[in-house]
């Protein structure tokens, strides 16, 4: 049995949250801001597109869902949401779980306070079979100040 190419390929590198899956961390962290969205897709009230680059502006004090596209800039988004932590907001990043990398090492282990590594794979958008990949999910907490 052949794997298929595409598998391994990037056509795109946006993965539309699966909304079942958003649901249930919604109601845990009552998110409210999504930085990496379009208007269709879009999971909170406040968010931005990729025209207005999430990545520049100031999450502040927000609660954000953070599913960035999983390409080149994935050592970025997460060392924004690291940061933006830092910064008064309570960040949870869905990614793929690529523990091998530089960006989890640097940017995720060891600065994520909570690692949640989901079971089995998660189906994307519409699509009609799991992704190629499995997805984690770090909670980067605000430090708390006295």
């Amino acid at each position: 049995m052949a794997i298929h190419e595409s598998l391994y390929s990037s056509r795109s590198e946006e993965w539309p949250t699966p909304q079942t899956f958003f649901d249930t961390l919604a109601e845990e962290f009552h998110f409210t801001l999504d930085p990496c969205a379009t208007p269709e897709n879009a999971k909170c009230r406040n968010y931005f597109t990729k025209e207005e680059n999430g990545l520049a502006k100031n999450w502040g004090n927000h609660k954000v869902f953070c599913n960035p596209p999983y390409g080149k800039d994935m050592r970025d988004w997460a060392r924004k949401c690291y940061e933006a932590s830092q910064n008064g907001a309570l960040v949870v990043l869905l990614a793929h779980a690529r523990t091998d990398t530089k960006w989890f090492h640097g940017w995720v282990y060891g600065k994520a306070d909570e690692i949640r590594f989901i079971k089995g794979r998660l189906r994307f958008g519409d699509g009609k079979q799991s992704a190629p990949f499995p997805s984690l999910v770090a909670v980067y907490r605000p430090p708390i100040r006295h």
